[in-house]
């Protein structure tokens, strides 16, 4: 910040006397000239004073005012740098997910589908026990279906009945806390059904063969 100078000279002291000269008193109307010239010196050198606090405190605030660019400059770029990072992992972790719901999506719908066809006011007395075969076959895959996506869309649980919704997904949550005799168990009673179908099967077959 410019500022004019404010040097302040007084004639009567500066001017050269001559050695062995003695100077006379100065009159009161050279003192009254001198103070007034001190005085006038005085306030110029305030408002120096002045404008110097001024330019600091300008040069303070410019400097503050650098520093936060510079910290706020360095922080964004570092959480920009972060949040993308985070932001790509989330879109790749989404994007793997919605695949995932787009085969159990197809799966229950092809599940659906096979489960159309079934109707049992349909069957004869000659097609019948096959029919119930078929049937049974085709809701017991429905089911292992659904339940395999169960375990994968928790969200599925409401399409229970009331009641069965609550107490499956407590048996979700708590399937990391299972013994091996209880995974055991889980699967014989996943199993079990297959091979009844496939005892029916069998069965049905003997009987078929029996009547010819």
């Amino acid at each position: 910040m410019a500022f004019e100078g404010t040097d302040f000279e007084d004639t009567d002291y500066s001017k050269p006397r001559p050695s062995g000269v003695t100077g006379r008193a100065p009159t009161r109307e050279e003192l009254d000239s001198q103070l007034t010239g001190t005085q006038q010196h005085l306030a110029k050198l305030r408002e120096t004073q002045e404008q110097l606090e001024r330019a600091r405190i300008a040069l303070e605030e410019m400097r503050r005012r650098r520093s936060e660019f510079s910290a706020g400059l360095a922080e964004m770029r570092q959480q920009l740098t972060r949040g993308e990072g985070l932001l790509q992992k989330a879109e790749l972790d989404a994007r793997r997910e919605a695949e995932q719901l787009a085969r159990s999506l197809e799966g229950l719908r092809a599940a659906l589908q096979t489960l159309e066809p079934l109707n049992d006011s349909s069957w004869t007395d000659e097609n019948w026990e096959q029919e119930l075969t078929r049937g049974l076959t085709a809701i017991e895959n429905a089911r292992l279906e659904f339940n395999g996506a169960r375990l994968k869309w928790p969200v599925l649980d409401g399409a229970l009945e009331p009641g069965r919704g609550e107490a499956a997904a407590g048996g979700v949550s708590g399937l990391a806390s299972l013994s091996t005799a209880q995974w055991m168990r889980i699967g014989f009673a996943i199993t079990w059904p297959l091979a009844l179908v496939a005892l029916i099967a069998v069965i049905a077959t003997v009987v078929l063969v029996l009547r010819r």
